[in-house]
């Protein structure tokens, strides 16, 4: 089983950018499928990105997509998440999650997600 630490929230203002980072560790990173959650105060947690074992195929939620680009550097062991034209509602706790290749429905069935990161908070002011 994997460790992930995400790094790289703070804060920003309306119109900004950050990149998050989600380190792993442990067993062979490209064994995974990853995907980035957030949850704001009062909200349940809710899917933002999602990026296949190898990089090549990625999937956005509807609320982020064309400012959100998921990438990932298997060399590295690591998964990126660089957030552009944030708005003060991008603000949460944004999580990285693993889910193993192999199982479930396909790359982002994420009811087999077997890891997830402790987070990393995102602030945008207006």
């Amino acid at each position: 089983q994997v460790e992930l630490v995400e790094s790289g929230g703070g804060l920003v203002q309306a119109g900004g950018s950050l990149r998050l980072s989600c380190a792993a560790s442990g067993r062979t990173f490209s064994s995974y499928h990853m995907a980035w959650f957030r949850q704001s105060p009062g909200k349940e947690r809710e899917f933002v990105a999602g990026i296949s074992w190898n990089g090549g195929n990625t999937y956005y939620a509807d609320s982020v997509k064309g400012r959100f680009t998921g990438s990932r550097d298997n060399a590295k062991n690591t998964v990126y998440l660089q957030m552009n034209n944030l708005k003060p509602e991008d603000t949460a706790v944004y999580y990285c999650a693993a889910k193993p290749r192999g199982v479930g429905a396909g790359p982002w069935d994420y009811r087999y997600i077997e890891v997830w990161g402790q987070g990393t908070l995102v602030t945008v002011s207006s």
